[in-house]
């Protein structure tokens, strides 16, 4: 399924899991997983763009798409400062730019 530019925004997904290792956690980097993106050349389409999450209490924290993650249309995304919180894994998240 080939997405455009106007359908990307707007576009939600899901925070699958921090980047990680064997012994290492990085909160910073988060695999996200979007519904309608299937391969690693639709992800590639995604990298630049701008992803929020919104806390329960309102606050948003904003990401950045940085590269494709696998082969099966996961992305990475880095995210200022603290990063995201553990309650976000599993929640929504979407493309605003």
């Amino acid at each position: 399924m080939s997405t455009n530019k106007l359908e990307q925004i707007g576009m939600e997904g899901v925070i699958a899991n921090y980047k990680r290792g064997r012994h290492t956690l990085h909160p910073k980097h988060c695999i996200l997983v979007f519904p309608n993106v299937k391969d690693r050349q639709e992800a590639n389409k995604l990298v630049g763009r701008t992803v929020v999450w919104t806390t329960s209490s309102g606050k948003d924290l904003k990401g950045t798409i940085t590269r494709a993650h696998g082969n099966s249309g996961a992305v990475r995304a880095h995210f200022k400062k603290a990063g995201v919180p553990g309650q976000a894994l599993g929640k929504k998240i979407r493309i605003i730019k």
